[in-house]
């Protein structure tokens, strides 16, 4: 290729990697009524977005199985914050996560969407990374929470012991207990719980029921 092609087609590229900014800035300026956040096309190649908005989804459902993941409420946000180490106890405390949630949430609302939840981290950043540029700081930032989910710190586990074994070895239950569960151990549902009436004309309890038609059937 002659230097004359590689020049324009360097050219070529410059140009477009300038309009795909530009329509990045754009779009930006539009979401936030006017006010162009430079630094998200740098943080889209440095960052991975789709991990951040992964973990959002994720803290989003966190609790309640009604959640669509769009909306982060401020409980979840809390959690967010704590369990990714945005709250350090030093520079972020609760209490400047709570006061940042009810900054950029709208004002009759109780949850905040995913842009909101970025412009929270925005807000966060300079404050978590003292030292740091605002592009640093928010690159940071991002990156204590791609790729995370909530922690299942201070659930309540099933306990692992030779006592709690016992007690639920269906097995070695007596008397009407016994009869609410099989040989595998489930359980029976109502018919381990009532007493329900069968009428085949065998007495309760006979254990050859329905067993005569095929001695006969030997016998003949």
């Amino acid at each position: 290729m002659s230097s004359w092609r590689r020049g324009k087609q360097t050219i070529t590229t410059l140009r477009a990697a300038e309009l795909n900014t530009a329509e990045c800035e754009d779009r930006q300026t539009q979401e936030h009524g006017g006010q162009t956040d430079r630094y998200f096309p740098v943080m889209a190649e440095s960052a991975d977005m789709e991990q951040l908005l992964t973990s959002f989804r994720k803290f989003a459902i966190h609790g309640d199985t009604k959640a669509t993941g769009k909306e982060l409420n401020g409980k979840n946000w809390a959690k967010l914050c704590k369990d990714c180490k945005i709250i350090d106890g030093k520079n972020v405390t609760a209490t400047d996560v709570d006061i940042v949630f009810s900054k950029v949430k709208q004002k009759t609302s109780r949850v905040i969407t995913y842009e909101e939840f970025r412009r929270a981290l925005d807000e966060l950043g300079p404050k978590r990374f003292k030292g740091q540029s605002k592009e640093e700081a928010l690159e940071s930032i991002f990156r204590l929470v791609e790729g995370k989910e909530p922690s299942n710190a201070g659930v309540t586990k099933v306990a692992k012991t030779a006592a709690v074994d016992r007690l639920t070895d269906a097995s070695r239950y007596t008397g009407s207990h016994k009869e609410r569960f099989d040989q595998s151990g489930k359980g029976k549902g109502r018919e381990g719980r009532e007493e329900l009436v069968e009428n085949t004309g065998y007495v309760g309890a006979y254990k050859n029921a329905g067993t005569y038609d095929n001695k006969t059937k030997v016998e003949k």
